[in-house]
């Protein structure tokens, strides 16, 4: 029986899992943890629960890969096949799927889907063709949050997925619960094997968080600049520009003012990025091209080209 272990969320709901708590921990060095592969981290805690992903018939081991990566990403890790063509184990299956070791050596293997499905309390069967039956057809949203329910009612639960080229048969379709389908365009309605189980794997995921607006992680809060440090920095540009005699002729400079000062206060700065522009703007008034910063200070470079003080 599945047991539902997700940490409470915000919600104060045990059956809901925090998104952020479990994904936005301090970062490790770009070579600790992360398995030399954006996006994995070794040391987070890898959730492994949900349905099971049932492949009916499955033909190139790279697809099996592929769904499996696809699991991985969204916290699913039951997979089984029923008699794929290319046999299991598969080197390519295993290649091509990035390192979701734990879902394909965990895989099972079916001789028929009524054996793969046997031990299941509820399964839905994807389709993207009208079936002419009386099976309630359900959106992958919705499909998701039943499956959620059962989940935590402690049902077994399992989708059942196609092969490649033709899908499930009718025959098939009718060994499930309900059916699920995408809302996709109707001229084009064929998914690739993967994309089909990523896009119930992401509903399922979300199902299970606290807040559907939640995110791995955030942006550093930052103050925001006070009315005081926006006048500095207006100031620090007019007198930067006021050296360089800038101001062409002079009785345009209060309306070029104007449209500066509405240009720099408009973004909302932060105090961070006040004290980068005006450290630009300092570094501008101290270097220049031909002495740069790190060359000696500008007084000096200059003395230098010109053989030194003169007597």
């Amino acid at each position: 029986m599945y047991m539902d272990r997700w940490s409470k969320g915000r919600s104060g709901n045990e059956s809901s899992f925090n998104f952020r708590a479990i994904c936005a921990r301090e970062a490790p060095n770009e070579d600790e943890g992360n398995e030399g592969m954006a996006g994995t981290n070794s040391e987070r805690e890898l959730l492994t629960e949900g349905p099971a992903i049932i492949l009916a018939y499955p033909q190139l081991g790279e697809n099996i890969g592929m769904v499996a990566r696809a699991m991985a990403n969204f916290g699913l890790s039951e997979l089984r096949l029923v008699n794929p063509r290319d046999g299991w184990p598969n080197e390519k299956a295993r290649s091509a799927a990035s390192r979701a070791d734990h879902v394909i050596d965990n895989a099972k293997l079916y001789e028929s889907l009524e054996e793969a499905i046997a031990d299941l309390n509820f399964v839905y069967a994807t389709t993207a063709r009208d079936r002419d039956g009386f099976k309630p057809v359900r959106s992958p949203i919705v499909a998701a949050r039943e499956l959620r329910t059962r989940f935590r009612g402690g049902e077994a639960i399992g989708i059942i997925f196609g092969r490649e080229r033709t899908g499930l048969t009718n025959e098939e379709v009718s060994l499930a619960d309900e059916i699920v389908t995408f809302p996709v365009n109707p001229a084009f309605a064929s998914l690739n094997l993967a994309q089909a189980v990523l896009l119930m794997s992401y509903e399922w995921l979300k199902t299970g968080m606290a807040s559907e607006d939640e995110t791995s992680f955030q942006a550093i809060a930052q103050r925001p600049a006070t009315k005081e440090q926006l006048q500095g920095l207006v100031d620090h540009v007019e007198e930067a520009l006021e050296a360089r005699n800038y101001f062409r002729p002079a009785n345009k400079k209060p309306k070029l003012m104007e449209n500066l000062r509405a240009v720099l206060t408009r973004p909302s700065f932060t105090e961070s990025e006040i004290q980068v522009l005006r450290g630009i703007i300092s570094s501008l008034d101290r270097f220049t091209r031909e002495n740069p910063r790190g060359s000696g200070a500008p007084d000096r470079g200059r003395k230098a080209q010109s053989g030194g003080d003169d007597d």
